[in-house]
């Protein structure tokens, strides 16, 4: 079993019940951060001492605060610490279940497990922290029926940068203006109202409002 835990979290009330669950499953050093700059800075100091840590367990959404924070979510803090330390065991334990961001992460290879944290998440996370500790991956319940959704479609990086924009109340030319300061292609009025379309057809939206309604009931943006 693993020794050596990094715990992610800034919310008390799951740290002392993640603390709880790691005692019981006999891990003897746990270190909490509630921040992702704190856990940058556990992580450094731990492989600078020669002990490094096993397992991550981490949330992907922070309390922002008036600290500046190097990283801005549990996501970037979990790519920053794998490429460190590809060895590292990563389990997110978090209440989001946006299918994208799920996607992504197992997309990324940086995970080896994700919890949903509902009424059942300390159960699915021991039984999550056994099976990773074996080699194996893991997803709760709920996940796992996300994944399976074969009528879930898949949005790419550039269609969920124009859907952002256009959720935010940016024009088509304010978009079209914005992807060329920035280099993101295709930037051009034509293809930005192209794929527009196929969205609304794909979606069954009227309007592009009302394929932003569609897309944000299904926790798509």
């Amino acid at each position: 079993m693993f020794q050596r835990v990094l715990v992610a979290e800034d919310i008390d009330s799951i740290n002392l019940a993640v603390s709880g669950l790691l005692k019981d499953l006999g891990i003897s050093s746990v270190e909490h951060a509630q921040y992702c700059e704190e856990a940058w800075l556990l992580f450094k100091k731990a492989q600078r001492d020669g002990n490094p840590f096993e397992l991550l367990i981490c949330d992907l959404s922070f309390r922002l605060d008036h600290r500046p924070e190097k990283f801005k979510s549990g996501r970037e803090l979990i790519s920053a610490l794998k490429e460190e330390d590809p060895d590292l065991k990563v389990l997110v334990n978090t209440i989001e279940d946006n299918p994208q961001t799920v996607r992504g992460l197992w997309e990324s290879g940086d995970i080896d497990g994700y919890v949903s944290k509902d009424r059942h998440g300390m159960r699915d996370l021991r039984e999550a922290i056994h099976a990773v500790n074996k080699g194996n991956k893991y997803n709760s319940v709920r996940i796992e029926r996300l994944l399976k959704d074969d009528n879930m479609l898949i949005l790419g990086d550039w269609e969920m940068e124009l859907l952002s924009a256009i959720a935010t109340g940016y024009t088509q030319d304010e978009i079209e203006g914005d992807f060329k300061k920035r280099g993101i292609t295709p930037n051009s009025r034509s293809s930005i109202e192209k794929r527009l379309k196929e969205l609304r057809e794909d979606f069954g939206a009227n309007t592009t409002p009302h394929l932003v309604g569609i897309l944000k009931d299904l926790k798509l943006i």
